[in-house]
């Protein structure tokens, strides 16, 4: 299964309005630093994905993000591929989200 999708292929298959479910997995302290967020994203504690992991549907593509790409996103991602939810990461983050022109909605 592949584990990333780039900013530009989210982009179109957002745009194709595919269904997709958007998770900030960003730890708390980074989420809250930042006012920016994808539209649509619900932010997940990474620290808990284990409690919250067992509510994702196993038929819907799911995408999360952290701040770059990195360990977070790929931690979140292995639990989640654990328990066969069709799961990527965004390469890059949010901040390679941002850089590629991605949509950003400021967080209420």
């Amino acid at each position: 299964m592949e584990r990333t999708i780039r900013p530009d292929d989210l982009k179109e298959r957002l745009a194709a309005r595919k269904e997709i479910i958007l998770l900030d997995v960003r730890r708390k302290t980074d989420y809250d630093a930042d006012q920016d967020t994808l539209p649509g994203a619900e932010w997940r504690d990474p620290d808990k994905v284990a409690e919250w992991s067992t509510d994702l549907p196993g038929d819907k593509q799911v995408v999360v993000y952290c701040v770059r790409g990195g360990l977070v996103s790929n931690n979140v991602l292995d639990h989640l591929q654990g328990k066969n939810v069709h799961a990527r990461f965004i390469e890059g983050g949010i901040e390679a989200w941002k850089a590629a022109g991605g949509p950003i909605v400021k967080k209420s």
